[in-house]
């Protein structure tokens, strides 16, 4: 009996080191990282292509090689009521053409846009907002056809600041999502800026954009601007961003001279650096062609981006 005892006495605390479970402290929950202040993002995607022909292939073509790059950038801030907002948006393509009777460089997309806004909130959909953006373009442009003779000529139609646009708006602003936002300015005075301007009549006319030669700027103060944006990840690979901009000077309020302008990109990525970009933007100015005017760009090439907030949900 005493032997009995002493055995279940020595077995005692291994037993209860068997069935007693484990007591586990409580996880301490991880802090979430602070939301900037500022939210920033960035994208930018790099594309090159080429074509080698021998002299004697029949197939017929051109030797080139081309290059394209775009870039946006926005960084963005709240404190209370009140927002800012910056935005750069830049895209840039061109090709050189080898082995034809005019060969050299060629551009296709050229733009250069900055836009800021301050608001003041006056509900959780619409603020009240002022804004001042650019739009240019990098590099010069030239208008390709034959002269007298039947020889290729490049006439001047753009370059740097010519034209540059500068737009001053005033008005309300309705943001349903943070993916969309639509700008009202019943007050947006446009000065236009074309650098050298003689160098464009031989292809434009006699006032290019709307400036007269002898001058380099025009200032249509009583105007108005409509500006819709459209920025959305359609999946995890898939973004697709558009742009719309209507402005109408009062002094000419008529359809026929209300100018509108589309931007469209659409970008899906192939791999972790890999993207497929399509680009289009249609144009139409009263003051530069009496029709519409349109450009196209595919790209495929190497892409990055980056931002250091996570999108709300809506």
């Amino acid at each position: 009996m005493k032997r009995l005892l002493l055995a279940l006495l020595l077995a005692g605390p291994t037993v209860l080191a068997q069935t007693t479970p484990a007591v586990i402290p409580n996880p301490v929950p991880e802090t979430p990282a602070p939301d900037p202040a500022w939210h920033k993002s960035f994208k930018t995607g790099l594309g090159l292509n080429e074509s080698l022909l021998s002299n004697n292939w029949r197939g017929g073509g051109v030797s080139s090689i081309g290059f394209n790059a775009l870039l946006n950038g926005k960084a963005n801030r709240k404190v209370g009521p009140h927002s800012f907002d910056n935005e750069a948006d830049l895209l840039f393509a061109f090709v050189q053409t080898f082995g034809t009777n005019s060969p050299g460089y060629r551009k296709g997309q050229d733009r250069l846009y900055l836009d800021t806004k301050y608001g003041r909130a006056l509900t959780e959909r619409w603020d009240m907002f002022l804004s001042l953006n650019l739009l240019t373009q990098f590099a010069p442009g030239h208008k390709y056809d034959k002269d007298a003779a039947g020889n290729d000529r490049a006439l001047f139609t753009s370059d740097f600041f010519a034209p540059g646009f500068i737009t001053a708006a005033y008005g309300f602003e309705y943001h349903p999502a943070t993916y969309f936002h639509l700008r009202l300015a019943p007050f947006a005075p446009r000065l236009t800026v074309v650098n050298r301007v003689d160098r464009f009549v031989a292809a434009l006319g006699d006032t290019p954009y709307g400036v007269r030669p002898g001058h380099s700027t025009r200032f249509e103060v009583l105007a108005a601007q409509i500006l819709a944006e459209f920025d959305k990840n359609l999946s995890p690979t898939v973004n697709f961003k558009a742009r719309y901009v209507l402005f109408a000077n009062y002094e000419h309020l008529n359809i026929q001279e209300i100018d509108h302008r589309l931007d469209l990109a659409f970008t899906a990525k192939v791999g972790k650096y890999v993207n497929v970009a399509l680009n289009g933007i249609a144009l139409y100015d009263y003051d530069q062609d009496h029709g519409l005017q349109y450009s196209q760009g595919l790209t495929i090439g190497v892409a990055y981006a980056f931002q250091n907030y996570v999108d709300a949900k809506k």
